[in-house]
C-alpha cells in the first residue's frame, strides 16, 4: 500500500540549557489516515479515525498536555486535503523505485507490572521499517484477537525509517499466551514475538521446611530430656 506522508518539525528552545522536539506528523492513503503530536519521541496525542475521536496514549499517572477540542475536527480537515494530494504525488513520483527495509524483530512487554486477575497493557514496538505503515496481528492462546487493540501512527526515525507500536488491554490469567504478529511489504513472512502470562506464586516450600526441621528440633529436645530423667532415676 503506498501512503504519502508530510512530516512538520518544529525545534523549540524551553531553556538555554536544552532543546525540544515537538513533531505533528500527517499522512494518508486510498484507504487510511494519520495525525499525530508528538514531543521529544513520545507521542502525545493521535486521531482515531476508526472510532471518530481524539486520543492521548500516555499513561494516566502523568500530566497530560491539553489540546483543543477542534483538534480532532481539524485533524479530519488535514486527512482530506491530504487525500486530495495523494493523485497528484503519485504522478509526480510514478518513476521512482519504492526501496523497502524490512523492520526489526517486534519486542514485546507489559505497561504495568503484572498481577493475575488485574488489567493491564501489552505493548508490541517495531522500528527500521519504510514505507509505513506496518500491520499488526494479535491473538490469544492461539485465537485471533481485535477487541481492545490500538495501533498508532508510523513515527519517523532520524535515518528516513519509521517506528510504530500497538497495544493489546487484556487481563492477566495464569497460562494464558498471546502473540504480536508484524507483516510488512519488504518482508518474505511476517515476524512473530510471543509472551505467556507467569506469574510466580508464593512457595510453601520454605516453610515446610521450617516447620519439619522446628518439629525434629523439639522432638530431640524431649528425647533428651526423657532419657536424662530415667538416667538420674536409675541412679
Amino acid at each position: 500500500m503506498k501512503m504519502n506522508v508530510l512530516v512538520l518539525c518544529f525545534v523549540l528552545s524551553v531553556s538555554a540549557e536544552g532543546l525540544h522536539e515537538d513533531l505533528h506528523v500527517t499522512g494518508c492513503s486510498d484507504s487510511d489516515g494519520e495525525e499525530t503530536y508528538n514531543l521529544d519521541g513520545e507521542e502525545m496525542w493521535f486521531a482515531d479515525f476508526i472510532n471518530n475521536r481524539g486520543v492521548e496514549p500516555q499513561p494516566s499517572f502523568i500530566d497530560h498536555i491539553g489540546y483543543e477540542e477542534g483538534a480532532y475536527q481539524t485533524a479530519v480537515g488535514n486527512l482530506q486535503v491530504c487525500k486530495s494530494n495523494l493523485g497528484v504525488c503519485r504522478q509526480a513520483m510514478k518513476d521512482f523505485k519504492l526501496e523497502n527495509d524490512r523492520p526489526s524483530s517486534p519486542m514485546i512487554f507489559t505497561r504495568d507490572e503484572v498481577e493475575l486477575g488485574g488489567k493491564n497493557t501489552l505493548i508490541c514496538h517495531v522500528t527500521g521499517f519504510y514505507p509505513p505503515p506496518v500491520h499488526v496481528y494479535w491473538t490469544k492462546n492461539e485465537e485471533n484477537v481485535t477487541e481492545g487493540t490500538s495501533l498508532n501512527v508510523p513515527y519517523p526515525n532520524k535515518d528516513r525509517s519509521f517506528r510504530q507500536t500497538a497495544r493489546l488491554e487484556f487481563t492477566a490469567q495464569q497460562g494464558d499466551v498471546y502473540s504480536c504478529t508484524v507483516s510488512h511489504p519488504a518482508l518474505d513472512q511476517p515476524l512473530t514475538k510471543i509472551w505467556d502470562v507467569d506469574v510466580p506464586q508464593p512457595g510453601v516450600g520454605p516453610s515446610v521446611f521450617c516447620g519439619v526441621g522446628l518439629s525434629v528440633g523439639l522432638l530431640g529436645v524431649a528425647a533428651g530430656t526423657f532419657f536424662l530423667i530415667k538416667g538420674n532415676e536409675c541412679s
